[in-house]
């Protein structure tokens, strides 16, 4: 077992869960490489966790799996840069983690938010980088049905909410109250502020470089939070947004905030519509 004797986190039977970033999660989050490692066995997190349908990439408890029985019992050093995304696929990440045979050190190279602070949790040694940040707040689920559906699904994310309390004051050292109102309050905590908290053991300087990524996929992770949030989105953002993921595509000419010559002006759904549709073709 690693070093820290952590609670297991359990999911109910028959239970999926779908990635769910936040808005700020989701314009904070900045794709990096991998960070030079002393030859030590890594595992990097540096994406959503969980499988990306809109990239068809993501992080993966088989992948972490699959890394983990090939480092087999040495120590293991995981890198992560990640805006969150499926919890349960987090709490399996997390589980494994906690189950390995030797010292696992978290290093942060950017965020760790949501279900990628939980796994960043079963570390022995959680480094934060100085300008790094790490977030955590309740349980985030979409459900539909009756009331009695929403009821049972309420009930069953308070369960997951007090486990999840349970396991970063057991980390941290902080009390399971204090907990519950960082969870409530969505707490983002930066570098230092990580370590003063019990939420980090360290600060570090790593050597990283900025990731090539189309900004498409970073315009639709920001839509696809601003959209599962409910909250309205000012028209001009949403214009800039579907813009962005238009030009990021090959050949795209599509430009839905300026229509062309003799072409008349469409509405923000049938802007998302062809962008949508364009970002399968060149998807596939």
């Amino acid at each position: 077992m690693s070093l820290r004797k952590l609670p297991e986190l359990r999911c109910p039977d028959g239970l999926t869960g779908s990635i769910h970033l936040t808005e700020k999660a989701a314009r904070m989050y900045r794709p990096v490489e991998a960070a030079a490692s002393d030859g030590s066995d890594v595992i990097t997190i540096l994406d959503v966790i969980g499988y990306d349908w809109w990239t068809g990439e993501g992080v993966t408890a088989k992948r972490v799996s699959a890394a983990l029985r090939q480092i087999g019992d040495k120590p293991v050093t995981v890198q992560i840069n990640s805006p969150g995304g499926d919890f349960f696929e987090g709490v399996t990440i997390f589980n494994m983690l906690r189950a390995h045979p030797s010292r696992v050190t978290v290093q942060i190279l950017g965020i760790a938010a949501s279900a990628a602070s939980v796994i960043a949790m079963a570390a022995d040694e959680i480094q934060i980088a100085k300008l790094g940040f790490m977030m955590i707040h309740n349980t985030q689920w979409v459900a539909a049905g009756d009331r009695h559906v929403m009821n049972e699904t309420g009930e069953i994310m308070a369960v997951f909410d007090q486990a999840a309390a349970e396991m970063y004051a057991e980390r941290t050292g902080n009390k399971v109250d204090e907990i519950k109102e960082m969870l409530d309050a969505e707490t983002w905590l930066a570098g230092q502020g990580a370590v003063d908290k019990g939420f980090a053991d360290t600060t570090a300087d790593f050597d990283v470089e900025p990731a090539e990524v189309s900004n498409s996929t970073s315009a639709l992770y920001r839509l696809e939070a601003a959209l599962a949030s409910g909250k309205p989105v000012p028209r001009s953002e949403r214009r800039k947004l579907m813009k962005e993921i238009v030009e990021g595509m090959p050949s795209a000419a599509f430009d839905p905030a300026k229509p062309g010559a003799g072409e008349a002006a469409v509405d923000d759904s049938t802007s998302l519509t062809l962008a949508l549709a364009r970002l399968k073709l060149a998807r596939a």
